[in-house]
């Protein structure tokens, strides 16, 4: 689950309220992981290294991390262009994408990274980073996978420490099409994210609801207290 995702480079979702899930969409968020390894080659292609769109984003989410601040990334891919612009900037990237032809890509081109294949929901670490990203891979995963990944955002955030993630904008279950292949992609109301940021000691700093610069994805930065 990668980097900056198809909602906003290939997908045509029909958006559709549903509880719960029809069988359909259930296989295809089953289907994400092998989706993206699959496709690996053409989201590379897609996703390009330049990180316009996210700079302002970026620099909202580095003030007041200091320098050589230790940072997760949730969905890196193949490290492009989020992870890549952070190294740039000295920061100690941490990235993690279950689609393994992605991590070997970052891992050669981006040998000051550490990068592991590994799912956000099992990720295993002892450390606690100054910031978390899951930049348009979070919204892959079913509203109760979501609901579950709020305590675990906070084992990996020391306080004071940042978090950054997209979400779609209302609660619903979106069905994109990715080169003729279902792309699954799940939200939880505003209300929710907020509510269980705060359960988990997190304080919302910014929030921005459909931003075009980013393909139309709800960005949420908040912070450890």
């Amino acid at each position: 689950m990668s980097g900056c995702k198809a909602i906003c480079l290939v997908s045509r979702p029909s958006v559709r309220q549903i509880v719960p899930m029809h069988d359909a969409d259930e296989q295809a968020a089953k289907r994400i992981i092998s989706l993206y390894e699959e496709k690996a080659q053409s989201w590379s292609e897609l996703r390009g290294r330049d990180p316009t769109l996210e700079e302002h984003w970026l620099t909202r989410f580095e003030k007041g991390l200091g320098a050589s601040a230790t940072i997760l990334d949730f969905g890196v891919g193949n490290g492009y262009p989020i992870a890549a612009a952070l190294i740039e900037h000295g920061h100690q990237i941490v990235g993690i994408d279950t689609a393994e032809s992605l991590i070997r890509e970052a891992a050669a081109n981006l040998p000051d990274g550490e990068w592991h294949v590994a799912d956000m929901r099992d990720y295993q670490d002892s450390r606690r980073f100054d910031g978390l990203i899951a930049w348009h891979s979070f919204f892959h995963l079913t509203k109760n996978d979501q609901r579950k990944m709020f305590t675990r955002f906070a084992s990996f955030v020391r306080p004071g420490g940042k978090l950054m993630f997209t979400t779609g904008s209302q609660e619903a279950v979106t069905i994109g099409d990715w080169e003729g292949e279902p792309l699954f992609h799940a939200s939880l109301s505003q209300d929710e994210y907020k509510s269980l940021l705060n359960t988990v000691g997190f304080v919302v700093v910014y929030a921005k609801d459909s931003d075009p610069e980013t393909g139309g994805a709800t960005v949420w930065l908040a912070r450890r207290s």
